[in-house]
């Protein structure tokens, strides 16, 4: 039997923790995801325009096995420096790879484009990112906002206000109760809703009414399936993290970030386009074998897919207009 977790976030994974801080003045913010302990990790990028960290680090025949933590940020190039912050931050507590006298903690990261949101981006010399990492470093805890908050907090999905969204999932595969989590930050150049519909692509995934419980599609109205994008293109990216409790080797995770993109696909159309830096990272805390590491890979990423679905929506759904840009429910109701 499969069920949502008892916060529906990515922190219903044991051991799962995230932080979140934004700047209401930039129209920007940070979103990190910390283990407890190291957890082994995978990445899958499939957008044409990617701003990345620490990702090469994160391939099956590369050194490193595990990280400290994932940081996924606002303000384009300059957000980067974000997990220059959080390493900072996790290193005064002396989490990392310990190599003689020195502490490095391995924080991928990943980010999206928010500069033209109307935010006051004359920050001078220095950028605020790398404080804004140490700040949501700061705040990681089990309950976290959505919408309009973290690295969602300038996001712009298809029209519509972007946003941080989170989904979980818990199930027992023979073995053992397996818990499986998902955050989003939604800034895609692609829309969530059916063309001329406030229904969600998304719909078919919803939990618990989670999105409002959703309309179902007006099958007497023809669709129309070209695409004309609402706002100029060229300033996009959803970024995602998949947690599970689950025991992942760094291959088995690689498979499960591969098959969980398909989640972006569900709730986004169009996706990975040459304006999108989409990019997806896996964090398995080791905490739970699977009973078969072939089917149990099989089913964790074909519900990972859903869970990202259900995250990327529920972003939008929780998402507050912002400056000139409408949200889901202003637009639509609740």
């Amino acid at each position: 039997m499969i069920k949502v977790g008892k916060q529906n976030l990515i922190t219903d994974v044991p051991g799962i923790r995230v932080g979140n801080f934004h700047d209401q003045k930039i129209r920007s913010g940070v979103t990190v995801i910390i283990p407890d302990e190291p957890a082994v990790a995978a990445a899958d990028i499939r957008g044409g325009g990617p701003g990345s960290r620490e990702t090469e680090a994160l391939n099956p025949d590369c050194l490193v096995d595990v990280v400290h933590g994932i940081v996924l940020s606002g303000g384009s190039a300059f957000g980067l420096d974000a997990a220059g912050g959080v390493m900072a931050s996790l290193r005064e507590q002396r989490i990392g790879f310990n190599l003689g006298d020195a502490i490095i903690p391995i924080v991928p990261s990943a980010i999206l484009f928010d500069l033209l949101n109307g935010g006051d981006k004359e920050w001078g010399m220095r950028s605020p990112y790398f404080d804004m990492g140490v700040k949501a470093v700061e705040r990681i805890g089990k309950i976290f906002d959505l919408g309009n908050a973290g690295a969602g907090y300038g996001a712009i999905a298809g029209g519509l206000k972007g946003g941080l969204g989170s989904a979980s999932f818990v199930f027992f595969d023979g073995k053992s109760q397996i818990t499986l989590g998902a955050i989003a930050a939604v800034n895609s150049m692609g829309s969530l809703t059916m063309p001329g519909s406030p229904t969600m692509w998304a719909f078919p995934y919803e939990q618990n009414q989670e999105l409002g419980n959703q309309p179902m599609p007006d099958n007497k109205i023809k669709m129309d399936l070209d695409f004309t994008f609402e706002l100029p293109v060229g300033k996009n990216t959803t970024l995602v993290t998949v947690a599970t409790d689950a025991a992942l080797t760094k291959p088995q995770a690689r498979r499960v970030a591969i098959m969980a993109q398909d989640g972006l696909a569900r709730a986004i159309r169009p996706i990975h386009s040459p304006f999108d830096g989409d990019s997806l990272f896996v964090l398995s805390t080791g905490k739970k074998p699977l009973l078969d590491p072939v089917i149990g890979v099989s089913r964790l990423g074909m519900l990972a897919a859903d869970c990202v679905a259900r995250a990327i929506a529920r972003g939008v759904y929780q998402a507050q207009s912002l400056g000139n840009v409408d949200s889901y429910r202003d637009r639509y109701g609740s």
